[in-house]
């Protein structure tokens, strides 16, 4: 008797959990899984975009895009400069995040317009940032007035092993205010007894940071992590409006800007499909790797 009691409200709570998240599973089908799945269907043909009602064969060419896309050096160049990327602004991301959000976690004097602060560039439009950012390292930025004849050259921006670096302190800044919120809420949940007993076994604030911080709020690492990898892999407004579309000679170049540049400016979709493909195959990989090793560290 108890046992049937206790089935009837799991199916039917089961139903209810399926019926509020049935939305949600809608939303991933139409926006994620059929595009994604014409993508691999568009990077096996031989396809133009047409006008509307233009009907136009698209041949079956098999692997033909993918060799195109492995055997292209532009390829090559754009995923070693997304390594560069996340090379740079991954651990800035994890690194400035944490401490910041643990300054802020504590009880100082305006925390919460410092709150606000970091969290403003996030919610700006990134042509208001990029204007800000060309204006002080551009050419003639005020950066580089700074520096005067220890300025670079080419600059910043224009300088093909400063262009992809600049882009990720860039990529950093901009976003620093969504990771350190997440942070913050991470670290409600570490117990303040456990700052207590360290202190009593003589522990100062630095030790506290990596004996009791850090491993507290492991599990919203990894998360950081996985996120600031898959919008890394994801860059595309950034070159295109810092670098002028990937400069000089492709040094800034993101497999999404590439993409667009192919596929809609060159009007090659098949070979950007084929790009796209390879893109989420890297995404996951790389993500996957960064889960395995986080939870090797737990």
């Amino acid at each position: 008797m108890s046992a049937t009691a206790t089935r009837a409200p799991r199916k039917g709570g089961s139903r209810i959990g399926a019926l509020f998240v049935s939305p949600y599973v809608l939303f991933i089908l139409v926006v994620f899984a059929v595009p994604l799945v014409y993508t691999v269907w568009i990077s096996f043909h031989r396809f133009y975009f047409t006008a509307p009602g233009t009907d136009i064969d698209a041949p079956w060419v098999g692997l033909s895009n993918y060799r195109d896309v492995f055997t292209d050096p532009v390829v090559g160049q754009a995923f070693l400069n997304i390594v560069i990327f996340l090379v740079i602004n991954v651990p800035l991301t994890v690194g400035l995040a944490l401490v910041l959000a643990s300054a802020l976690n504590a009880k100082i004097r305006g925390r919460a317009f410092f709150r606000a602060a970091f969290y403003l560039p996030y919610v700006t439009a990134s042509v208001a940032l990029v204007a800000v950012w060309q204006f002080l390292f551009g050419s003639d930025g005020f950066v580089n007035h700074l520096l005067g004849s220890h300025a670079p050259d080419p600059s910043w921006l224009v300088n093909s092993h400063l262009a992809m670096p600049m882009i990720a302190v860039f990529v950093t800044w901009k976003q620093l205010g969504f990771f350190v919120m997440l942070y913050l809420a991470a670290l409600q949940n570490v117990g303040k007894e456990l700052y207590e007993a360290s202190a009593m076994d003589g522990a100062g604030p630095v030790r506290q940071f990596f004996s009791v911080t850090v491993p507290g709020v492991r599990p919203a690492t990894t998360l950081v992590v996985i996120y600031a990898i898959i919008t890394g892999a994801n860059l595309f407004s950034e070159p295109y409006l810092l670098t002028g579309g990937g400069g000089p000679d492709h040094a800034s170049t993101s497999p999404v800007l590439l993409m667009y540049q192919k596929g809609i400016e060159q009007g090659h979709p098949d070979f950007a499909a084929a790009l796209g493909v390879v893109l989420i195959a890297f995404v996951a990989v790389v993500s996957i790797v960064s889960r395995k090793l986080s939870e090797r560290g737990n």
